[in-house]
Parts: C-alpha cells; sequence; structure tokens
C-alpha cells in the first residue's frame, strides 16, 4: 500500500478526538465523523483549544497548530470516507452497532482501504465476521488520553492479512506512538495483563489482609509500582473496571487466575466507583485523596532479642542484615531463645504455616517481607497470625520502623501483599507469552507504556528471580488450594531450564 496520506475517524468523543490530534500533528488530512453534527463541532472546538495550549506553553509552533488544525475536516456523512486510506472507529463498545458500522463502511471506501476497531475488549474476528473483506480489518487499540499514552495494540484477527497490521504499526510510528502486535485473544495485552495488579489486590483486601490503603503503600513504596490498585480502580472508575473484569474472566471460561471479587460488584451498585463520583475506595475532597494517618509506631522494648529463622537462607540473610544495620540484638542457635522475637522470612506462605512447619511459638512469631531488597526501599511488611500476641506485635513494628521506615503491619496472608501480588502479575505475563498473543518485548512494552508499571512484568520476574516467583506461586497455590496460582508452562519450563522470562524458544 502507498504511503496513508487521509484517515477517516468515526466518533468524535474523547478516544476519536484524541486519534485525530496525533494523526494531523503527523501531517495527515483526517475526516472526523459522527452521528451528531454538534458532536464534531465541539470535537474540532475542543482540538483548537488543546492546540492553542500547546502553543502558549511553547510547545507547538503557530503555524503548525493551524495548519494541524485545517487537516481535520468535518465528515457530515459515511459517504466522506471515500478517500481515506484507513478509517479508525472509535464508537460505543457494542458488537452489533461496530458490526453494522463496518458493514456500512464497505460499501463506501476503496477495496484496499484498512478498516480498524478502536475495540478494548471485543474480538477483531467476531467485528470483522460482517464484512466482505475481513482481511482487511485489524484492531487499533489506542489507550486515554491518547496524546500521552504512548502505545496502540495493533490487533490481528484471524482473517486479518498481516501487511494490515504491518501498516498500521508503521501509521503508529509515523503519529509519535508505539506499536505493540497482538493475537486476537480477550483482553488483547494490557487490559489481560492488567488482571494481575487489580484481580489480586482485591482479593487480599477480599481476605482481610490489609486496608485498601495499606494494600496501594506496600505496592507503591515497597515494591515501586506508581500506584497501586484500589488508587488504579478509582482513577479508571469501577462503571469500567469491572465490566471489564467479570468480561475477560467469562470469555476465558472462568478462568481461576482472572476470577473478580464481590468487592466491586458491591461498591458499584452502592455508587462508589471512584474519583469521578468523588468516593470510591477513597473519598476526595476537591478531587483531593483521603488516606488515613499512618498507625503511630509502638515505643521499643528495652532489651528486645531477636531470633531470626534459618528456613529461608536468602530471606534470613537480608532479615539479619536489615536487623543489623537496626542495631538489634540477634539471638544466635539453632532454637530461638524463650525470649525474643521471633521472625519468619516465608516466601509465598503465612505466619501460620511457618510456625506449623518449623516448630515455632505461635505467640512471639512474626514475618518480614524479604523479596523486595530494603536498600532504597520507603517501606517494610511486618506479617502476623492469629496466635501472635499484640506485645510481640508491637515490638516486631517498633524494631523494624526504628530508623523512621513506615512498617505497614498486616494480618496472616500467603505471600504478603506485595509477593502475592507482584508473583500473580509476572505469572499471567507469562501465560500471555505462553499463548503467543504477543512476543516477550511487546507484552514489556505494552505494560510499561499502557499501564505505567516501572519494569515490564516479564523483566521484572528475571529481576526478582523466575525461580523466586515460581517458588512463591507453588507455596500460594499449596497453602490455599486455589488454582488460581498455579504457575504458567511458561515460567515453568524457563525455571526448569535456567531461562530468562524474556527469552522466546531457541531457534
Amino acid at each position: 500500500m502507498t504511503e496513508i496520506q487521509t484517515i477517516g475517524v468515526v466518533g468524535a468523543g474523547a478516544m476519536g478526538r484524541g486519534i485525530a490530534q496525533i494523526a494531523a500533528q503527523a501531517g495527515l488530512r483526517v475526516r472526523l465523523y459522527d452521528t451528531s453534527a454538534e458532536a464534531i463541532a465541539a470535537a474540532r472546538e475542543s482540538l483548537r483549544g488543546t492546540w492553542e495550549k500547546l502553543v502558549q506553553k511553547g510547545k507547538m509552533a503557530q503555524a503548525d497548530a493551524r495548519a494541524s488544525l485545517e487537516r481535520v475536516e468535518s465528515a457530515t456523512a459515511l459517504s466522506d470516507m471515500a478517500q481515506c486510506q484507513v478509517v479508525i472507529e472509535a464508537i460505543v463498545e457494542r458488537l452489533d452497532v461496530k458490526r453494522d458500522l463496518f458493514a456500512a463502511l464497505e460499501g463506501v471506501v476503496s477495496d484496499d482501504c484498512i478498516l480498524a476497531s478502536n475495540t478494548s475488549s471485543l474480538s477483531i474476528t467476531a467485528i470483522a465476521a460482517a464484512c466482505k473483506r475481513p482481511q482487511r480489518v485489524a484492531g487499533y487499540h489506542f489507550f486515554n488520553p491518547v496524546p500521552l499514552m504512548k502505545v496502540v495494540e495493533v490487533i490481528d484477527g484471524l482473517r486479518s492479512a498481516p501487511e494490515v497490521g504491518d501498516t498500521l504499526a508503521a501509521l503508529a510510528r509515523r503519529m509519535g506512538h508505539t506499536p505493540v502486535r497482538a493475537k486476537d485473544m480477550p483482553g488483547f495485552i494490557v487490559n489481560h495483563a492488567g488482571r494481575g495488579m487489580n484481580t489480586e489486590g482485591l482479593r487480599v483486601a477480599q481476605e482481610a489482609v490489609a486496608s485498601f490503603a495499606q494494600v496501594d503503600a506496600i505496592m507503591r513504596e515497597q515494591a515501586g509500582f506508581r500506584m497501586g490498585p484500589f488508587e488504579l480502580l478509582d482513577l479508571t472508575a469501577l462503571d469500567v473496571s469491572h465490566p471489564v473484569m467479570e468480561s475477560i474472566y467469562r470469555q476465558f471460561f472462568d478462568e481461576p487466575r482472572f476470577r473478580p471479587s464481590p468487592i466491586t460488584t458491591v461498591r458499584l451498585a452502592g455508587g462508589l466507583i471512584g474519583r469521578k463520583t468523588g468516593e470510591g475506595f477513597y473519598a476526595y475532597v476537591d478531587g483531593q485523596k483521603q488516606v488515613p494517618p499512618e498507625p503511630s509506631v509502638p515505643a521499643l522494648p528495652e532489651g528486645l532479642k531477636v531470633w531470626v529463622s534459618p528456613q529461608h537462607a536468602e530471606g534470613r540473610a537480608r532479615a539479619v542484615q536489615l536487623l543489623q544495620d537496626l542495631g538489634a540484638a540477634l539471638a544466635e542457635g539453632a532454637q530461638p531463645p524463650a525470649d525474643a522475637l521471633i521472625v519468619a522470612t516465608p516466601f509465598g506462605e503465612d505466619v501460620s504455616t511457618a510456625v506449623s512447619a518449623q516448630g515455632l511459638d505461635a505467640a512471639r512469631t512474626v514475618g518480614l517481607d524479604t523479596l523486595h531488597p530494603f536498600a532504597g526501599a520507603k517501606r517494610r511488611t511486618v506479617m502476623v497470625s492469629p496466635a501472635t500476641q499484640p506485645r510481640w506485635r508491637d515490638a516486631a513494628h517498633a524494631l523494624f520502623a526504628k530508623d523512621g521506615v513506615p512498617v505497614s503491619v498486616i494480618q496472616d496472608s500467603p505471600g504478603f501483599v506485595a509477593q502475592r501480588i507482584v508473583a500473580t502479575i509476572v505469572n499471567i505475563a507469562s501465560d500471555i507469552a505462553q499463548q503467543q498473543i504477543a512476543t516477550p518485548e511487546d507484552i514489556d512494552r505494552a505494560v510499561t507504556l499502557g499501564l505505567g508499571y516501572p519494569v515490564g512484568p516479564l523483566s521484572l520476574g528475571d529481576k526478582l528471580g523466575a525461580p523466586r516467583i515460581y517458588e512463591i506461586l507453588k507455596n500460594m497455590e499449596r497453602v490455599t488450594g486455589d488454582p488460581r496460582y498455579r504457575p504458567s508452562l511458561w515460567l515453568q519450563r524457563r525455571v526448569q531450564l535456567g531461562m530468562p522470562l524474556t527469552a522466546s524458544a531457541a531457534g
């Protein structure tokens, strides 16, 4: 196909406006259509205002702003799309409506015009099934706000011609975006990979392990993510995110890894959907999230002795080093003294399991999460069992907060908070790779750009150690009996063979 010069955009809402903006800025002529003439006029006026602001901030020349607006033409009928080389639909997420639109467009555009859908959840193959030439149909999933979210998923349906995706990928690069290629499967890459953070965060809260704010703080300040699951759900809003969770779960025929939580069902019914309504998992006053204050740090008992379980050598070494840095009095010996705080460092287990397996005194035992290095971390997590006495819980809290680093004290949980959420994120990404929905490179690229994670999920697994992630998952599966934690074969085989998670098969 010759170089794309003119594109059509159907739908003048936020997504359509965003796509028109980046296309016009890239020098493409854009024909913007909507069933509402008022919507088209409002979209052009919005674009005018956007470009004026960019000029005022010195990010765009006045002449470029004027030329960009001139390139966006109002289309009053679908027949105005006749000369377009690519038409991108960004309309309501209903399969019947999209099918009707594409069938109508086929009667207007040339035989080699590409028809692209910005759907976030519908099957490209199903949309294309209504077309006489399904090979020209592909997915082109941008993220909101389009100008700022620099990634676009290019989705190949079962009948999509490979060169169609190639053309759309080249067009994305021309518009300043990074294309990632995906097979037509529920959630594509980003919405599929995002299940790990949200569904596991909800599971943690459902088990009363920690509060919403505690989970978010741990994921931000200990695991290094920009946002925790509940901050993210408030941002996207439950009226959007809950149906997606249910849809992906059902489309994968009730795959346990994607099991939603009744927490979001109840909160959606109650109207607690997020920032845009002023109340979600947090309350918002003048747009500012209201976070409950941290519990005060208890007084550190004088003469406190600490014994660290030798069960996990790496975890013990990290815990011992931290305790030495804190100036703690470490007790040596194969068994803990009768008056010492006992610290276990499990991976994928809870304190109750560690106590039972190691024959420890339940009243004095706490768990310390050592998966993430303590150096530079802004938070630590201490876990207690139902049998941990308050004075030993408070002693552990005081000790591990001695240098001013906040400590989250949580209830018993296989895998603490960070371990289980991170392991789930890595495991789901591994299964996306196993199913060849996308390459390892595109999985990591899509997630970092689309979800803002500090590193791609497969690279994160390699960074923390794939064998450790595998151990955490196997232990969580054993402790809970829940198949949601079974390791992906991609992860299992690369651990068995000593290969990185980012590595495809040889040859």
